[in-house]
């Protein structure tokens, strides 16, 4: 394995600040979970329906080291770039922290109905308020905007294939969540679907 980003490249604030915003969503996912485990809800109820979701995590660390490794010169397997712009990466950076801006409201509007996975055993009410009346999915749209964004501040193939592989699995995820909220909140959720897109 061969060092990440040279310090050289003049690209070290944006590099820093991407690493920082995947640092912050993690922060921002994890004091969420423990705030909701202190007052008594489980948060996470992730691979309940599949346990192929399992697989999930290892990959996510993976991520995050290269992420890391770019950012501070540790070795690292993304080492090729696919294109150098100064300009791409403040885009990158742009987008890093509207998802990041995104995610945060959605945590707000979610409040006490945050889940990572789907509960079918205690649902809550259905959020539509919110960040969730621009999108039925800010959460999803946050995470493919920070990934994007790190792609543009670190345009290396392997991140190219993780946003697609993330697209794809974001897609497949909201699939299965609509299929139980049409199930669980019947005509709401389809009033709801008819007036907020699924995505953007």
């Amino acid at each position: 394995m061969a060092s990440g980003y040279s310090p050289s490249r003049g690209v070290d604030v944006q590099r820093y600040l991407a690493a920082l915003t995947f640092l912050l969503l993690l922060i921002l996912v994890l004091s969420r979970v423990l705030m909701m485990r202190r007052r008594g809800i489980r948060a996470v109820v992730f691979g309940k329906i599949d346990r192929k979701d399992f697989l999930i995590p290892p990959f996510v660390l993976f991520y995050f080291y290269l992420v890391l490794a770019n950012a501070l010169g540790l070795p690292t397997v993304a080492t090729l770039a696919l294109f150098h712009s100064e300009i791409a990466a403040w885009i990158g950076i742009g987008a890093c922290l509207l998802g990041l801006l995104l995610f945060l409201l959605s945590l707000v509007s979610f409040g006490k109905s945050f889940r990572i996975g789907v509960d079918v055993e205690h649902p809550d009410r259905l959020v539509t308020t919110g960040v969730f009346a621009l999108t039925r999915n800010p959460i999803y749209v946050s995470f493919a905007l920070i990934l994007l964004g790190q792609l543009l501040v670190f345009p290396h193939w392997i991140l190219l294939v993780y946003l697609a592989a993330a697209v794809v699995l974001f897609h497949r995820q909201v699939l299965r969540e609509e299929a139980y909220l049409k199930g669980h909140y019947g005509e709401e959720y389809a009033r709801y679907c008819r007036v907020v897109r699924r995505y953007l």
